[in-house]
């Protein structure tokens, strides 16, 4: 399609997380935001997944370039992993843009991969795209919505925002700006959902501020916040907090040293001293240590987890400690949250969330919010986006009620804006990649697919050794971690089977390696089938002598 407008999300509608986002205009394609996820229950064999960018990919010579709205891992945790098949320019505010070259030069890209920062508020041009960053708040600083100017049309695409009078580091929202384009005429808003069945407002970091200080300053004992890395306000509300209850701040968990870095650059954080290092923080005594770690969503390798765990190498935390989790449990995550903390509760740490304390606010708008909105941004069509199916369904309901005619697509999904009708013409395939170390796997491919099997039902290793003629000489060794001892009963009788089903093959069957490696995965196949009632994964490993 040469000569239409569209929208094609990639990932991050019908799902929190993952968001990747395309806009198609004559031809030239536009990539938003380029987002990770969690694997979660769904998932168990997976930590974390980006979204797969094959369709993409194989059309980069008609994609202008990446344009990320913010530093949040949702929106940008799958730069690092997936520009090496994109190869687009990169254009981000100035403080995304600092995260993003630390992303990136950690992956070895960042000589390789072109960033260029647009200022906040700035307005350029990419062939048939004319883009205009308008401010708004959200949970982290340098947020920014992306007005597309077109041909056919301007689209409103918000990215993550919300109604903050007060976010404490840069500006709120630019209701103003919003009015003027409203005032221009806006053909549709892809617009964020993740709050869309929440009443009221989301309420401001101002007022998490004054609770921090005044609970802070009542606990006695070691002290850990948990709080998203990226959240400047928080990390600096934390800070102010601490220091007026006489306690000195470390950081701990790299992702939060880099955010620290990142805006200490971009003149952020300017008033605070710098953190205690994990190492100074031990020769802080207990009631004057507060400790900012990374691991809110249960992450297995993170600081809050480690301590949990009691296996980090510079803190332990015990009976009348205190740890805060200020943040909200992302969908997905919230086995693992509550496992963390469980163990902390455990070891006599007193835990506290925000459904006990007023310590967090979401970052995302609530229905009187994005009411607001529409009311200043007027689109003719609503299409909701980043969130699961009920917040978009909630959203599209309330989108209609102020005017517009709401389009609820997901993921693949090509919607023609302009011209004529608005409607879903055709999909692309899409999918999720699971990072696995240094590399990408298909979440539905062979590799993922056995180690889920594994996980579920086990897996055993059958191990003998035959002489020329397929004689089984000595007694083969059955191994089945997770699934029974193997000095057990069962390991007894699965080895005798194998033996026995070897012996009982005809001889010329037994001279074929492959042939005998089949006829023993088969036996200890059916002897666990048996006894187990289960279908784990089966190796063998034949040694002939």
């Amino acid at each position: 399609m040469t000569g239409d407008l569209a929208f094609i999300p990639l990932g991050g509608t019908g799902e929190i997380g993952l968001n990747f986002n395309v806009y198609r205009c004559d031809g030239a394609l536009l990539a938003v935001d380029c987002g990770l996820g969690f694997g979660g229950s769904e998932h168990p064999e997976v930590d974390v997944m980006v979204p797969d960018p094959a369709w993409l990919a194989e059309r980069r010579d008609k994609l202008v370039g990446l344009v990320i709205t913010h530093a949040h891992e949702d929106h940008v945790g799958a730069v690092a992993h997936l520009w090496p098949k994109l190869r687009c320019p990169i254009y981000a505010g100035p403080f995304t843009a600092s995260v993003l070259r630390r992303k990136l030069g950690e992956a070895g890209l960042l000589q390789q991969a072109e960033i260029i920062t647009i200022p906040l508020g700035g307005r350029w041009k990419l062939g048939a795209f004319d883009l205009e960053f308008l401010r708004v708040a959200h949970s982290i600083v340098e947020p920014q919505a992306l007005a597309i100017r077109t041909r056919h049309g301007t689209i409103l695409h918000t990215g993550d925002w919300k109604l903050d009078p007060n976010p404490l580091i840069g500006p709120p929202t630019d209701e103003a700006a919003f009015g003027r384009l409203g005032d221009e005429g806006v053909l549709a808003m892809v617009c964020d959902s993740t709050n869309a069945m929440v009443e009221g407002h989301s309420g401001s970091e101002a007022e998490v501020r004054r609770n921090l200080a005044a609970l802070i300053k009542g606990l006695k004992g070691r002290i850990a916040v948990s709080c998203f890395s990226t959240n400047l306000a928080r990390i600096e509300s934390i800070t102010l907090a601490a220091r007026a209850a006489g306690r000195e701040v470390a950081l701990f968990g790299r992702s939060l040293r880099n955010a620290d870095a990142s805006a200490r650059e971009c003149g952020y954080l300017k008033s605070l001293p710098p953190f205690l290092t994990e190492d100074e923080a031990n020769d802080v005594s207990d009631d004057r240590l507060l400790v900012i770690c990374t691991g809110s969503q249960g992450e297995p390798r993170s600081a809050l987890t480690k301590i949990a765990a009691d296996t980090h190498p510079h803190i332990s935390m015990g009976e009348g400690d205190i740890v805060i989790y200020s943040s909200r449990m992302i969908p997905g995550n919230e086995r693992a949250i509550l496992r963390v903390q469980d163990e902390l509760s455990r070891a006599g740490v007193r835990v506290m969330t925000a459904e006990d304390h007023m310590v967090h606010v979401s970052g995302h708008p609530a229905r009187d919010e994005l009411k607001r909105l529409y009311q200043l941004v007027r689109p003719k069509y609503a299409v909701p986006v980043h969130g699961e199916w009920r917040h978009m369904n909630e959203h599209a309901n309330l989108a209609e009620s102020l005017g517009a005619i709401a389009h609820v697509i997901e993921d693949g999904d090509v919607l023609r804006l302009a011209p004529g009708k608005v409607d879903v013409v055709e999909s692309v395939p899409v999918g999720r990649l699971a990072i696995d170390g240094d590399r990408l796997l298909r979440l539905d491919g062979d590799v993922l697919a056995a180690r889920k099997k594994m996980l579920l039902n086990g897996v055993i290793v059958a191990s003998f050794v035959v002489d020329g003629s397929g004689k089984v000489l000595g007694r083969p060794q059955i191994s089945a971690p997770g699934l029974f001892e193997e000095t057990g009963e069962e390991s007894g009788q699965i080895a005798a089977d194998l033996a026995r089903a070897v012996t009982e093959m005809p001889g010329n069957l037994k001279r074929e390696d492959g042939l005998l490696r089949e006829a023993a995965r088969t036996a200890v196949r059916k002897a666990v089938g048996r006894r187990m009632r289960k279908r784990p994964s089966i190796e063998v490993h034949l040694m002939r002598v």
